[in-house]
């Protein structure tokens, strides 16, 4: 019996230990900072339920721009956007101003939260990846 529970143990511990899994300490790290960063930066605007506000500021909830536009997404978080953007069928066009003194640790982050939050259900975003796609963002003028 003692063997079976510290098999069980030692399995959940192997998959919670998974590089890249939401078991993993290191997601779970990026979640809670991402949290975080999410309240201070961002819930004033696409809320604290990713619900957006009207016809102002998208929804990140279940959102098809956030699906189809990971790497725009990642670039927006620093460099903001301007003009019209299409989610889920609604037009917004009002301009978001990029947070450009956040690290690329953080932006990761933020990516990492939004994208695991509220429906959403995706990869989550390492530094390393964050760093690439940030230093190959083209930059709204």
């Amino acid at each position: 019996m003692r063997f079976r529970i510290f098999a069980f143990v030692l399995m959940a511990m192997a998959i919670a230990c998974v590089p890249g899994s939401k078991g993993d300490v290191k997601f779970q790290q990026y979640y809670t900072e991402g949290e975080m960063l999410y309240q201070q930066h961002c819930a004033n605007c696409h809320q604290v339920d990713g619900t957006g506000l009207g016809k102002l500021f998208p929804p990140l909830a279940k959102s098809d721009y956030m699906d189809n536009n990971r790497e725009a997404v990642i670039c927006l978080i620093r460099y903001g956007i301007k003009g019209e953007v299409l989610v889920n069928g609604v037009s917004y066009n009002q301009e978001m101003k990029g947070i450009p003194t956040l690290t690329d640790l953080e932006i990761a982050e933020i990516a990492s939260y939004i994208y695991n939050s509220w429906g959403n259900e995706e990869e989550w975003v390492d530094v390393l990846q964050a760093t690439k796609i940030l230093a190959a963002c083209k930059i709204n003028e």
